[in-house]
């Protein structure tokens, strides 16, 4: 073998990360600078915070959030606790706290559920308090009781629920008045002449179905009106057009409020199976305002929750709270807001002697 083949094979540079003291060096400030400026730190000018931003932004530098934690003994890291499902609701509140997060520049980890027992929910914050996380998101829309939960001090929660109900001290809570919004539905459709308003409840364990009933049952009884039972629903279109066909026999049915959007879409096909007619014959309402809500062929009034808001209100409370500015006020609650389409109208006093055309058929599969 020659000599020339056992020469080393030279090494090709490779591109070094950008560190602090490169920034320091470009920008003419100390390396001690460039860490107050990437952490956000006071005592910094406005012209040379510009000037080590614009460093940063040249040079391409990406701060080491390892290195950072171990300097400033902050992980910059939250941790979310939501169902795993794709209902509006939910989903919006997920996607509210991912945008804030970033924006903030926080990690978000995310752990869903599948069921509303102790044991899953503890094995979740449990996760989440491995990986460090400085605050931890309950999006949980099931009745969990969170209170029972073991979260170690020191980590800030937030609670998207009825900041009426019982919580950890301490607990940051924000919620829409789902209550006040299910009433102000059952009071539409009263003031519209309807004798009563007839339910369809969603999933019996979520603490959203009871507080949605909550609200429909203090209308009736305020307006001294008959309490028809709840229809049970899942809040699925199926559902709601299950419930609905369950009751379409009956003539003196004029009215009905469904707890989501879905489920009264469904209703509404139910009622237009049998020959009959939304409002002319059975006013409709649904609740949340999801997005296909204002564009069916009749639009669908119902209640809308601003999630945009209130996770916007909500991640704003829980940043500053991490970053030593805890709120006063540690539980708000938003107002829910009735909007009206084209599904609600007076009660038709026709309506008592008119029997549905025909059956209402299955569902669609």
């Amino acid at each position: 073998m020659s000599q020339a083949s056992l020469a080393p094979v030279p090494r090709v540079p490779t591109a070094r990360p950008v560190s602090m003291t490169d920034i320091a060096r470009h920008a003419g400030v100390s390396q001690k600078t460039v860490s107050r400026v990437v952490n956000d730190e006071p005592h910094v000018t406005a012209p040379v915070r510009e000037r080590v931003l614009a460093a940063i932004a040249e040079l391409g530098f990406r701060p080491n959030a390892a290195a950072r934690a171990l300097v400033t003994h902050r992980s910059r890291r939250i941790g979310m606790i939501t169902v795993g499902t794709t209902l509006h609701g939910p989903a919006s509140i997920l996607d509210g706290v991912e945008h804030a997060s970033r924006a903030a520049g926080y990690f978000l980890s995310v752990v869903r559920t599948l069921e509303n027992s102790a044991e899953e929910l503890q094995q979740a914050v449990d996760q989440l308090v491995s990986q460090g996380v400085e605050g931890i998101v309950l999006s949980e829309p099931i009745d969990f009781g969170h209170p029972e939960l073991h979260i170690p001090d020191g980590i800030c929660v937030l609670s998207f629920d009825d900041p009426h109900e019982s919580h950890r001290p301490g607990e940051l809570v924000v919620g829409a008045d789902e209550t006040g919004g299910a009433r102000g539905a059952t009071e539409h459709l009263l003031a519209l002449g309807h004798p009563t308003v007839w339910h369809i409840g969603g999933t019996s364990t979520w603490g959203a179905t009871r507080r949605r009933i909550d609200g429909w049952r203090a209308a009736l009884a305020d307006a001294d009106a008959a309490e028809p039972p709840v229809l049970t629903g899942d809040w699925t279109p199926r559902s709601g057009y299950e419930a609905m066909s369950a009751i379409l026999h009956r003539p003196d049915v004029t009215a009905v409020f469904a707890a989501n959007d879905q489920m009264a879409i469904g209703a509404m096909h139910a009622i237009r199976t049998a020959g009959l007619r939304v409002p002319q014959d059975i006013s409709v309402v649904g609740f949340d305002d999801d997005p296909v809500s204002a564009f069916l062929t009749t639009p669908l009034t119902t209640v809308r929750q601003d999630f945009a808001e209130l996770t916007r209100l909500a991640m704003h409370r829980l940043i500053r709270t991490l970053e030593g500015h805890p709120p006063a006020e540690r539980h708000r609650s938003i107002p829910a807001q009735l909007v009206t389409r084209s599904t609600t109208a007076l009660a038709n006093p026709a309506r008592r002697s008119v029997l549905p055309a025909r059956k209402p058929t299955h569902p669609p599969r």
